[in-house]
């Protein structure tokens, strides 16, 4: 199996830090096949909330989602990897940028970016209001 991490060789590959890998199932597809982009996003979504957790050392909450662009379709069996970097970081707010990868089920050796977007996530107590980042 090829390993998400490294790119292919072809153009540039990911950026940032793998930090979810899951394969597309038949259940989060539309009627002709293709998966679902509320799918993807919350996939994405999950990665960047994953990402920023471990500098936030606890709980976060995503407070936004911008400059979301879909450039290839995915399909059931393809493997998506989700890569995340740290573009700012504010008192309370970590903005991510994640990437969205498949490994075409057809050959594993293929990365192909499917998906890119901004998020913005913020550091919050137990009670769910904002508290500030620890020092790194």
């Amino acid at each position: 199996m090829a390993n998400p991490q490294n790119n292919d060789g072809a153009g540039d590959g990911p950026k940032g830090r793998l930090t979810q890998l899951v394969r597309t199932m038949p259940r989060d597809t539309n009627p002709m096949g293709d998966m679902f982009g509320g799918w993807l996003l919350s996939q994405m979504d999950l990665a960047g909330g994953t990402f920023v957790e471990y500098r936030a050392r606890g709980r976060t909450a995503t407070v936004a989602i911008k400059e979301m662009t879909f450039h290839e379709r995915v399909f059931v069996g393809d493997l998506l990897a989700c890569y995340c970097e740290t573009l700012r970081e504010g008192r309370t707010s970590i903005t991510v940028k994640v990437e969205a990868w498949v490994l075409a089920r057809a050959n594993l050796e293929t990365k192909i970016k499917v998906t890119e977007g901004v998020f913005t996530y913020v550091a919050v107590d137990s009670e769910g209001r904002p508290r500030p980042l620890p020092p790194q």
